[in-house]
């Protein structure tokens, strides 16, 4: 079974992105499975803490659950045009040390989706991952995008996916994606 690592960009309780995250675990393929991480706990980056006491545990504990996965999916909030700092800032943590960027990062087929109360969904956040992705050397999918404006209407008060049009092209888009992770797997063997 294909597994998915699924990674919401937000720390915000009632986050539409975290939202988005749970309503795409829902809608995965029978032969796939998406887990569902957290950068809560991360703390800012300080070159100084990795040196002197190493990498923090909830790191580590991170990192080998994407590395343990076949594919990453990354949920992103857009802030100011661009990704939010403390998802660039988990994703900073998780390059360290830099010997581990393959076993976390390299050759991983990734995607980005993300929901936004705005008209213009995530598309700029979405765009600003993507040096990032190619730095650490990931296989980004570019088969599909999903930028969901108007996120408040999307989602009941409780964080339910109510929208019947974003639920089948969010589904769509899972099934695009972990055609394409399985697709990478068996190009790796």
């Amino acid at each position: 079974m294909t597994k998915i690592i699924g990674l919401a960009g937000s720390l915000r309780a009632g986050s539409f992105n975290a939202s988005l995250l749970r309503a795409a675990a829902q809608l995965m393929p029978n032969d796939a499975s998406l887990d569902i991480a957290s950068i809560k706990g991360i703390p800012l980056y300080d070159g100084d803490v990795e040196a002197n006491e190493g990498i923090p545990a909830t790191v580590t504990a991170l990192k080998d659950q994407i590395a343990a996965g076949d594919g990453l999916l990354l949920v992103s909030p857009e802030y100011n045009n661009a990704m939010p700092g403390v998802f660039k800032n988990a994703v900073d943590w998780l390059s360290r040390p830099p010997a581990d960027i393959a076993r976390v990062f390299g050759n991983r087929p990734v995607a980005v989706i993300g929901a936004s109360p705005g008209g213009f969904g995530t598309t700029l956040a979405q765009n600003s991952w993507l040096p990032v992705l190619r730095t650490l050397g990931t296989r980004p999918w570019f088969g599909g995008r999903l930028m969901v404006a108007h996120a408040a209407a999307v989602f009941d008060d409780k964080g339910v996916l109510v929208d019947e049009k974003i639920r089948a092209q969010l589904q769509q888009f899972m099934q695009g994606f972990v055609a394409y992770v399985n697709a990478s797997v068996t190009m790796r063997q």
